[in-house]
């Protein structure tokens, strides 16, 4: 029996692809390279123009002494050493965290409150969820308008309903002891109800049969709220636990509508001393590194919340 040798017996070999095909498959992936950046560019330039640019420009800004008007100079760290030993940064400091204090919890406790009271079959409970978030709406400008004319010390409604019950006037916005806590208040008209409309949509997705699975267990409401639904709502809640940090710590609008800082810098937060300083003062430099100074903690609070959360998430996993 004769042998055949083995290279005979290999199939054959499939023949090359045409060097005219590889590149028409070039060409092919060259125009819809350049087609997808004819779309994405308007894009890219937005996002190059209006945040990538101001953020290198006002980072080297606050190393200068600058007004935006006359030739700046380089003056290096001595607008953040200024900040150190400015007092009214170190107000504006306390006055910003106060406010996230007692914003950030009441809106998240409220949210929470509000949304377990409406995640219900009751009539007319879609009327209910709608006239809780129709404050979140309305901007921060209207809302100051609105609290400004209410609590008016010589003209406003609160006032003259203080009278007739006997009560003495109240300064209110006007009034140095007061302005901050009720601006705090009038944040959380609106605040609360973003919160409520998210712990909503969470709780709808807590699983039914882990409720019934505890209340069958014998867990009553409130073993049941700490033990199976707060558990399952805290993704949401470290997000809104971050989302509202940042709100509080960038609030403006409504300052600036309302009290514009005062009476005697009771009111003025870090973001309204930026703004003075840049647009008031004109030393444009000084107020860039306040606003760097900003968001250092914004990235500082925002690393800490998911330094937290994957703990927690690890933790989890290793009780499963």
């Amino acid at each position: 029996m004769s042998t055949v040798p083995r290279a005979l017996t290999l199939p054959p070999q499939a023949p090359a692809a045409p060097a005219a095909a590889r590149r028409a498959a070039r060409r092919r992936a060259r125009r819809e390279r350049t087609t997808a950046w004819a779309f994405i560019s308007p894009s890219v330039v937005v996002i190059l123009g209006l945040s990538v640019v101001p953020v290198v420009w006002s980072l080297l800004l606050s190393f200068r002494a600058d007004d935006l008007v006359t030739p700046g100079r380089w003056v290096g760290l001595d607008n953040y050493d200024a900040l150190v030993q400015d007092p009214g940064f170190r107000t504006a400091v306390g006055n910003t965290l106060l406010y996230a204090a007692l914003y950030v919890p009441l809106s998240l406790v409220g949210g929470l409150a509000l949304a377990l009271a409406l995640n219900r079959r009751m009539r007319l409970i879609g009327l209910y969820r709608t006239l809780v978030f129709v404050p979140f709406v309305v901007s921060a400008t209207a809302q100051g308008v609105l609290f400004s004319f209410i609590l008016d010390p010589e003209f406003g409604a609160a006032n003259s309903l203080l009278h007739h019950l006997g009560i003495a006037r109240q300064g209110f916005l006007s009034d140095p002891d007061q302005a901050l806590y009720l601006l705090v208040l009038i944040s959380l008209w609106s605040g609360v109800g973003f919160c409520v409309v998210v712990y909503l949509a969470a709780l709808q997705d807590v699983p039914p049969e882990l409720v019934e699975s505890a209340r069958i267990d014998g867990a009553n409401r409130r073993q049941v709220l700490r033990h199976v639904t707060l558990p399952a709502l805290t993704p949401v809640t470290v997000f809104l636990l971050l989302w509202q940090l940042i709100t509080a710590i960038q609030v403006f609008d409504l300052i600036y509508v309302t009290t514009k800082g005062g009476p005697l810098g009771s009111t003025t937060v870090v973001v309204y001393f930026v703004w003075q300083q840049a647009f008031q003062m004109f030393t444009a430099g000084y107020g860039a590194a306040a606003a760097y100074v900003l968001a250092l903690a914004l990235l500082v609070a925002g690393g800490a919340l998911r330094v937290v959360r994957r703990r927690q998430g690890r933790t989890a996993g290793a009780a499963r």
